[in-house]
């Protein structure tokens, strides 16, 4: 398969669905007649379910098999600790960095001056569980159950005893290694099987997405949805392209060349869970991150790593404090880093944790939880743009780490010949 090719027609995909999808909106189809019901909400948002569900289908198996390699790997080393505490300060420190660029940001912008608000929008939050609770709940009773239902912090740990396991029990860990290795590239080649068919899936989901609300959500909330979108460009350029450049010492625009198929998929899905399969096989085969590292930094960054969902709590809570004219104090943005910060940690399993997450921050700091209702109008398109910026930050944690570790195939990362090569295979 050309990753060239399909990078093109899944970006031609997307911007054909945005475009088609916004004349449907613009000329007002109606939702009774003959062409929405079977065009739009028949075929297209059928289609689009399909490829989202085809995705999701591979996400568990995916984080279980590749966890466990990768621990199986590592624990046999001695560099289990040593890669984990990497990889999950380095997560937690661009998460940081993103939510004290949102509020820098919207502090000076101030995209909520004069909306002058009181409490009348609507936003019923879901009870966000405490600190014990989060905690234990990491810790799976029944890994079966925790596989059916999703639950990925779970998934992760028992993947990770798994393999630390395997590597404490000489020949017989050393024949399932082997047998969860064939089972990984079987789960991969799935991946290339869907990947051929992704520039349909997107085209139909945004057709179907933008068909149902345009662009008009946007006008209404225009300054906060231009600040949130130019500190997810920053963070997503600077932020990452520092860390690329001088601490992973490779190419930073070999690496977003690398990485635009994922971005892609991450926009779409708007589901970095959904995204894995397309990250890990990307950081691996595009990249070069070796597979050891790769299978465990990955799936650890799309449970935790938050950082496009910390810059909108950022923005959000300047906003919502402003709209409502309620003075916040500097405790109260350094409440708001660490609450951020630990929080996409401890809420990572939760649906719609986006939006949890920020009424924990917003009760936190005093300020409305029903100003949520103000800003969920636009968060549909922003959510698309955050998880497009995370799973790059996945990518680039990774190619940190594996630097560190000396498991960094350069070679892999600057020649296309050998992506290619190693695609053919694959496929």
């Amino acid at each position: 398969m050309d990753h060239s090719k399909l990078t093109r027609n899944i970006v031609i995909g997307m911007f054909a669905g945005i475009v088609f999808g916004s004349l449907i909106y613009a000329f007002d189809v109606s939702e009774d007649g003959i062409f929405w019901g079977l065009i739009v909400d028949g075929l297209l948002d059928t289609i689009g379910k399909i490829f989202i569900i085809s995705l999701k289908l591979l996400v568990v198996p995916l984080v279980f098999v590749s966890l466990a390699c990768g621990a199986s790997s590592l624990g046999s080393g001695g560099g289990m600790g040593r890669v984990g505490l990497k990889t999950l300060g380095l997560y937690l420190f661009t998460t940081a960095v993103a939510i004290t660029l949102a509020l820098s940001v919207a502090t000076v912008v101030d995209p909520g001056a004069g909306m002058d608000r009181t409490t009348d929008s609507v936003f019923i939050a879901k009870e966000t569980p405490s600190l014990k609770d989060t905690v234990i709940n990491i810790f799976p009773s029944n890994p079966l159950k925790a596989m059916a239902e999703g639950n990925m912090l779970q998934v992760i740990v028992f993947a990770i005893l798994v393999g630390v396991a395997i590597s404490k029990c000489g020949e017989v860990g050393e024949r399932v290694r082997e047998t969860l290795n064939d089972w990984n590239e079987i789960i991969m080649m799935m991946v290339m099987m869907l990947m051929s068919v992704a520039p349909y899936g997107v085209f139909c989901l945004l057709i179907s997405l933008f068909a149902r609300m345009g662009f008009s959500a946007i006008s209404e909330l225009i300054v906060y949805f231009l600040v949130v979108a130019g500190v997810l460009l920053l963070h997503f350029l600077v932020s990452y392209g520092l860390i690329v450049r001088f601490i992973a010492n490779i190419n930073p625009v070999t690496f977003y060349k690398r990485m635009a198929p994922v971005m892609a998929y991450g926009f779409s899905t708007s589901s970095s869970n959904a995204t894995l399969p397309i990250t890990l096989e990307t950081v691996e085969h595009k990249l070069g991150v070796k597979k050891e590292i790769a299978s465990f930094t990955v799936p650890l960054g799309a449970t935790i790593n938050m950082d496009g969902t910390a810059i909108m709590q950022g923005v959000a809570t300047v906003f919502i404090a402003s709209a409502y004219n309620i003075d916040m104090s500097f405790t109260d943005y350094l409440l708001v880093i660490l609450t951020a910060t630990l929080a996409s940690i401890g809420t990572a399993g939760v649906p719609g944790v986006g939006l949890i997450m920020l009424a924990l921050v917003l009760d936190q700091v005093g300020l409305p939880v029903e100003g949520i209702g103000l800003i969920i109008g636009v968060d549909r398109l922003l959510d698309m743009m955050r998880t497009s910026v995370n799973v790059t930050g996945d990518a680039a944690v990774s190619a940190v780490v594996a630097r560190s570790e000396n498991k960094f195939d350069m070679a892999v990362f600057e020649d296309n010949r050998i992506q290619d090569q190693v695609v053919q295979k694959s496929s």
